[in-house]
């Protein structure tokens, strides 16, 4: 594999949603990332928003390592045409793994599972377990809701502002790229 480009750990839908804007943008950030000379970490299948990613990734040259559990190998459909595939034991393995190849988080849309690596991550973050930026991208203001209950937690007195602002949002794949390329 190529070392030298960074991986960017990307959690994302195992489904494509239910509008174009969410693929087209999955490729427009696998692409990008890959042009500017980086790489893409992910989950492992070849379906819905992750296989997205990963095959424009692929298609424009750069790095593509997945992560699958054994036992969502073949609900997933693990990727065959990665530069490397890991199979580990368990979820929270997967999590370990991405996150200790990565250089840098981004959440695209999906569903409970990505919710779940980010949060993970977010929290790995507030607890100082690492010091890697954590990016949204914001496809059709999807994760307006969350940061709404975000700001809620902070003014409930749950979170703080400065954890709060670990979430850092992006509005497009090119303004996500630049970002990352700044970090």
């Amino acid at each position: 594999m190529q070392e030298d480009r960074p991986l960017i750990c990307v959690f994302c839908g195992s489904r494509p949603g239910g509008h174009p804007d969410y693929v087209a943008d999955a490729e427009a950030l696998g692409e990008g990332l890959a042009r500017a000379g980086m790489g893409v970490v992910y989950g492992g299948a070849s379906i819905g928003l992750m296989t997205a990613v990963a095959d424009a990734t692929l298609r424009a040259g750069g790095p593509v390592v997945g992560v699958v559990p054994g036992f969502l190998a073949t609900v997933e459909i693990a990727h065959t045409g990665l530069t490397e595939q890991h199979i580990v034991e368990t979820m929270h393995a997967r999590k370990a793994l991405m996150a200790e190849r990565a250089a840098a988080f981004v959440a695209l849309p999906g569903g409970y599972g990505t919710l779940d690596e980010l949060c993970e991550i977010l929290t790995w973050r507030q607890l100082r377990l690492h010091p890697k930026p954590i990016f949204l991208l914001n496809t059709r203001g999807y994760f307006n809701a969350l940061l709404a209950m975000c700001d809620h937690m902070v003014a409930e007195g749950f979170l703080s502002a400065e954890h709060r602002a670990l979430i850092q949002l992006c509005e497009t794949p090119e303004a996500l790229i630049a970002r990352l390329a700044e970090a």
